[in-house]
């Protein structure tokens, strides 16, 4: 009988939760939010509509395609939440003097320590950016180069075992010859990469074609794992859910522990935190060994007069692990996405090599940082495939101070969720004539590059942009000359179309491609 009680109990308040709440909220209307439109109908009802959005896997391309649709610079996607899409919006919701804070998803997905990306206090995210900005500047990580470096040539190296015959003009691959799934090899050199920078770890990801590591567990349990894999799960299951800030905690258990299609995503998910574990702490190791290395968790360990920030091992594995994760994932998409789009631009292509073949020296095979940094087609074919396809496409969500704040000229209440898509930024067409071309001529005169900058937010913008933009730019530059400057690549038919799936951030299916080394008078631009 008990039992009985206790279980219509436990229905009844989840009915109340579910249904009547949501109905009693949206008809007294205290915040004034109803005068916006919806983008859907249950939208003012319940996030859990945003949730379906973000499980069709294009989540920030379908919500601007709506707001164009219908015309509306605003629309309402959840209870206590609107979306934006007009570029003003983006100094008021994100610029320097915005006053809105990172919305609850931080705190609802953050660990037992923040890190620099999810802490929400704006004097505490201001003390970790001044901890961490002596790793992150330019100068510092150009002392880093030959790191990147190191890791080019181990790529290069399994490119070159991979290499096909030359492909005659206008020929179709043979299936055969597709050797290399280029996003997936350019996703261990970008794991690789951070993680030497960060950590000084050199990994054997590109000897052995795989994601497979070593995870541990906080009680010294060792497995093997896969880093790839698992931090794209992780991703995903939480992607998908997060947006119901309150229920998330119950749709998480019952994604978990109720057998249906997001179950495996979870399991696959769970090594992800051990991985990160594992890389921070053989690293604790060696300094506890003795080494004494040039790296950013030297930075986390000391200040640059060497004194010690007595930070918590959770903070510092917690952060470590923030730099691993971001600094490997959205390099890696940006690169497979530039290089996609070069090979379909043959033009395009061309007038890089050329570039590039005028700087650097016969017998140049890894491309030098000092010779192609200020190359200025370079730069524009990497802005331009950051514009076309951001590797984070999201509205990054912030919520309003408690006094509200004024976007576009809207007063928003207080403690009300807000965001502009960084794809719906970038795909305005009043600031970037022409979006959907891929046009890297686009940003090569002064003048327009200015005019453009402000609505160009591939790392967001303000006081929040990303901090690790010059070590994604550094590899972005030295990975992407180098490459073309020796290779010619060939995708497995005109109409090849990369898979994406939008979690945090992109996540990119295979690209097979054919590769064969250019000739030598092309690579040293004798023609």
């Amino acid at each position: 009988m008990l039992g009985l009680l206790l279980l219509g109990a436990v229905v009844t308040a989840t009915l109340v939760r579910i249904l009547i709440s949501p109905i009693i909220l949206y008809l007294l209307d205290s915040k004034g939010l109803r005068k916006y439109p919806n983008y859907s109908w249950l939208s003012p009802l319940t996030d859990l509509r945003h949730c379906y959005l973000s499980s069709q896997g294009s989540r920030s391309k379908d919500l601007t395609a709506e707001h164009v649709r219908r015309g509306e610079t605003v629309l309402r996607i959840g209870p206590n939440a609107l979306a934006f899409n007009h570029p003003d919006a983006i100094k008021d919701i994100y610029g320097h003097r915005s006053k809105c804070t990172k919305d609850l998803k931080e705190s609802v997905l953050a660990g037992t320590h923040r890190n620099l990306f999810d802490v929400v206090d704006k004097p505490e995210h201001s003390r970790k950016r001044k901890l961490l900005s002596a790793a992150f500047a330019a100068n510092n990580l150009e002392n880093w180069e030959y790191k990147v470096q190191f890791t080019t040539q181990r790529l290069l190296n399994a490119f070159d075992k991979r290499c096909t015959a030359p492909l005659s003009p206008n020929e179709t691959p043979d299936p055969k010859d597709l050797t290399i799934d280029f996003n997936h090899w350019i996703n261990l050199w970008t794991i690789e990469a951070i993680n030497y920078i960060a950590i000084s770890a050199t990994m054997d990801l590109l000897d052995t074609g795989t994601d497979e590591v070593t995870a541990e567990k906080p009680d010294g349990t060792l497995y093997r794992a896969r880093y790839r894999h698992s931090q794209n799960q992780a991703a995903i299951a939480k992607s998908i859910f997060v947006w119901e800030y309150d229920l998330y905690p119950w749709l998480e258990w019952l994604t978990r522990v109720i057998p249906n299609k997001w179950q495996k995503t979870w399991i696959n998910s769970e090594p992800w935190g051990d991985v990160c574990y594992h890389q921070a702490s053989e690293r604790l190791r060696r300094w506890k060994a003795g080494e004494r290395l040039d790296d950013f968790f030297s930075c986390l360990l000391e200040d640059k007069t060497g004194s010690p920030n007595n930070l918590e091992w959770g903070d510092i594995v917690t952060e470590v692990a923030a730099i691993i994760d971001a600094g490997a994932d959205t390099t890696s998409i940006a690169l497979t996405h530039v290089l996609d789009l070069l090979i379909k631009h043959p033009q395009q292509m061309e007038k890089l090599r050329v570039e590039v073949a005028s700087v650097l020296d016969e017998g140049e095979v890894i491309a030098p940082f000092d010779k192609i940094k200020d190359l200025p087609y370079l730069k524009a074919c990497l802005d331009e495939g950051l514009r076309l396809i951001p590797p984070v496409s999201a509205g990054l969500p912030r919520r309003t101070p408690p006094e509200g704040s004024q976007i576009l000229g809207n007063w928003i209440p207080g403690d009300t969720s807000v965001s502009m898509t960084i794809w719906g930024a970038h795909h305005d067409a009043a600031q970037f004539p022409e979006p959907e071309a891929f046009k890297p001529e686009r940003w090569l005169d002064p003048e327009e590059r200015r005019r453009m900058e402000p609505y160009f937010i591939p790392f967001t913008t303000g006081a929040r942009g990303c901090i690790g933009r010059n070590i994604s730019y550094l590899e972005q530059q030295i990975a992407l000359a180098s490459l073309v400057h020796r290779y010619e690549f060939a995708l497995p038919g005109q109409d090849f179309e990369l898979e994406r799936f939008e979690a945090f951030n992109l996540i990119i299916g295979p690209m097979p491609i054919k590769i064969w080394r250019r000739k030598p008078s092309c690579q040293f631009g004798n023609d």
